[in-house]
């Protein structure tokens, strides 16, 4: 039974990959061409629409924020350092935000988690929810998602496919957050909208820490870029975003190697046994 699946392993899948690939393509490549219409057709407007927003006070967080406040959303600004959202709530109202409102939490305790999604609704939100934050704080605000046809803005990173060391946790907590949230995908569609967002290397206080200053040439997107592309990506609906785009190439650059290192071990193991 082993040298059967070897055997298909080997002489089957590789040859009925490479015929599915073939036949998919331009299928794949029809449907990619309408998504990407429908996406310039239609882009939601968020003009007087509410964007609770975690992690705000700086980073991509907070450049979410003045997209948002440009486009005259209202304001939710959740973060621990209050003398920080207000400055950042002050230049939204500067920007065009109709309205922006600050609540002092921190996402890792639920408590807080519980108590800004409902200081939000019982303040100010009756249409929808565009929500960065933890499972806790969507846990608390699916109700309200699913009444106002919501959505939910995942800000996960391409460290989750694309591991890097000394990162162990970080990136397996990415990951598991991709996967917590495609779960919830197929269970609220389409009660909720899900973007989920892969961001590489943006500007923000972790990319200015001590392990990754010493990589004076890797590549650090602006955050206003990241911010417009995240705000762009789910007014238009999408599933999904990878940033910047040409990561999506490496990735999978990476994974037809990961690949063919498989095949080759499996060949190994399999000229081994016989």
């Amino acid at each position: 039974m082993d040298l059967l699946h070897q055997f298909l392993n080997i002489n089957v899948l590789p040859p009925l990959t490479f015929i599915a690939l073939l036949l998919l393509m331009p299928t794949f490549g029809l449907l990619k061409f309408l998504f990407s219409l429908k996406r310039y057709i239609y882009i939601e407007n968020v003009a007087g629409k509410v964007a609770l927003i975690t992690g705000a006070s700086s980073g991509i967080g907070e450049h979410v924020a003045y997209e948002y406040a440009r486009r005259g959303a209202r304001l939710v600004l959740v973060a621990r350092r209050v003398d920080r959202l207000q400055v950042v709530a002050d230049k939204a109202r500067q920007i065009g935000s109709l309205e922006v409102i600050v609540v002092a939490a921190d996402v890792s305790k639920v408590e807080d988690c519980k108590r800004f999604v409902e200081e939000a609704v019982n303040h100010t939100l009756d249409n929808d929810i565009n929500f960065w934050g933890s499972v806790y704080s969507t846990h608390y605000a699916i109700p309200y998602l699913r009444k106002s046809k919501g959505k939910i803005v995942v800000i996960s990173s391409t460290a989750a496919l694309l591991t890097s060391p000394r990162f162990s946790f970080y990136n397996a907590s990415k990951a598991a957050l991709i996967s917590f949230f495609e779960t919830l995908r197929t269970e609220f569609d389409p009660d909720i909208g899900i973007t989920i967002v892969t961001p590489r290397l943006i500007e923000s206080e972790m990319t200015k820490g001590e392990i990754l200053s010493q990589y004076a040439w890797v590549q650090v997107e602006a955050t206003e870029v990241c911010a417009k592309a995240i705000v762009d990506s789910a007014c238009s609906g999408d599933m999904y975003l990878t940033e910047p785009p040409w990561v999506k190439g490496l990735n999978l650059i990476l994974n037809i190697s990961r690949q063919i290192k498989v095949i080759k071990l499996q060949v190994l193991f399999s000229s081994e046994s016989i």
